[in-house]
Parts: C-alpha cells; sequence; structure tokens
C-alpha cells in the first residue's frame, strides 16, 4: 500500500511541476544541441529532433525529394526562378555526431523565403540547421498575427553556433567550417501557438536546414509531446496491473 501511494505521489509531484513549468513560462524561446539519430537509426540523414519518435510530432525530412505542398505543412517560396529548393551537397546540415549528411535538404538563396502553413497548430517547431551564417531568420505567425522572430544574431550568442560542429569529424570540413546545430522552438503559453513559419535569407550566402518538426497542439509547450499510441497502451497496461495488485493486497 505504501508502494502505491508513493507511486501516485511521484506521479502526482510531476504533474505539478509540469503544471507550474507551463504556469511560470513567460516567453517563446528556444534551445539549441546537436539533434539526434533519426527514428529509424539512421546517423546519415542529418539531425533529428528527439521528439521525433512522439505521435503529436510530424516530421519533414525532404528524403523522398518533393518540397509539400499538400498535408499537415504545406512549403511556398516567395520568390520562383530563384536557387532556392531542394539540394544535396557539401552545405548539408550534419548529423547529431558530425556525419555527412547524404539527403536532400531544404535550401533558402538569399534575398528569399519559405513559408510554411500548418493545418493545426503548434507549440514546437524543431530543425536541423547548418551550415549558418548571417541573415538566417525566423518568424513565427498565427493567422496574421507575428508571435516572435529570431535570426542568427538572436541565437549565437546563448548556443555559439561554431562549437557545435567542433570535434564532429569529417562532418566540419563537408560544412566548410560554418556551424550547425539542431535548433527547437517552442511557444511556452497557449497565446504563442503558432500556425505559420516564415523562413528567409536576407543576408550573404543561403539559409540551409533539413528535417523539420513540429509539435501538433493548441495549448503552451511542456516539453512533453503525446506518445505514441503504443506507449499509451503500455502506461495503461502498466496502471491496470499496479490497480489489480492493490485489490489483491
Amino acid at each position: 500500500m505504501k508502494y502505491i501511494q508513493s507511486l501516485f505521489s511521484v506521479a502526482i509531484a510531476g504533474t505539478i511541476a509540469l503544471m507550474a513549468q507551463a504556469q511560470s513560462a513567460q516567453a517563446f524561446s528556444f534551445s539549441m544541441g546537436t539533434g539526434a539519430a533519426s527514428p529509424t537509426g539512421v546517423k546519415t540523414k542529418g539531425a533529428y529532433s528527439e521528439f521525433a519518435k512522439y505521435g503529436s510530432v510530424r516530421t519533414i525530412d525532404f528524403n523522398d525529394g518533393v518540397i509539400p505542398t499538400t498535408g499537415y505543412a504545406k512549403y511556398s517560396f516567395q520568390n520562383t526562378g530563384t536557387q532556392s529548393g531542394l539540394r544535396s551537397d557539401i552545405y548539408a546540415p550534419l548529423g547529431a555526431e558530425g556525419q555527412v549528411n547524404d539527403s536532400k535538404y531544404l535550401k533558402v538563396s538569399r534575398g528569399n523565403s519559405v513559408t510554411i502553413n500548418l493545418e493545426k497548430s503548434s507549440n514546437y517547431f524543431g530543425l536541423d540547421w547548418g551550415a549558418i551564417s548571417r541573415g538566417n531568420t525566423f518568424a513565427f505567425y498565427k493567422g496574421d498575427t507575428l508571435v516572435k522572430s529570431y535570426n542568427t544574431n538572436d541565437v549565437n550568442p546563448v548556443a555559439p553556433f561554431r562549437s557545435l560542429a567542433q570535434g564532429k569529424g569529417e562532418g566540419l570540413s563537408a560544412g566548410q567550417g560554418e556551424g550547425n546545430g539542431y535548433v527547437h522552438f517552442t511557444a511556452d503559453k497557449d497565446s504563442e501557438v503558432f500556425n505559420r513559419i516564415v523562413i528567409s535569407q536576407m543576408d550573404t550566402t543561403a539559409f540551409e536546414s533539413d528535417n523539420h518538426s513540429f509539435n501538433i497542439s493548441d495549448k503552451g509547450w511542456t516539453g512533453k509531446p503525446v506518445p505514441e499510441p503504443g506507449i499509451m497502451l503500455g502506461l495503461v497496461a502498466i496502471g491496470g496491473s499496479i490497480w489489480s495488485k492493490r485489490k489483491r493486497g
């Protein structure tokens, strides 16, 4: 009985902590790391979000060589006839351990932008970002209202992008010495969720990214996407087992 009470106390404490985190969050935010291998374990397709395995997360990896114009995330370029589009070359964003990315990635050339219209609201957007350069810009909207915008200068002081690629083997030279990392943007309050993202390159060179992930939700981010259905069934089964043991005791 004491074990059951302790278990439920831990669960309640965890729930309270998540609620407190959601209520105390004050702003749209970002964090940066190296990302993870693909959900299938492949490491040569660029870095993926650690959340890609969750059921509420949608991931566009461009590996099929197609820029989506239907489905959950619809992409459209501001200017056609430029060098923007899908590419596969030495500027591809790196894998989580610095591996060369041999898959397609999305390139936004200088003076261009790509708009991502989402079918449903999202509280999270993650992408493999590199080779990071000046003028890379993100803008998040809810309808026509700008929620938040960032550029390279905003992110670099917090997570210096060059350091993320250093000491990672062949990937550093493949990116010609430019930085690389997996960046996570989160809407920490209900009022900050978004349904449109604009990625722009307004300075020199280009904006290279891969493996875009979105968490479908109209609530502020708590760091806990909805698990896969199989995981939920497993949790239900564990809960049923505990309840059965409690009744027998």
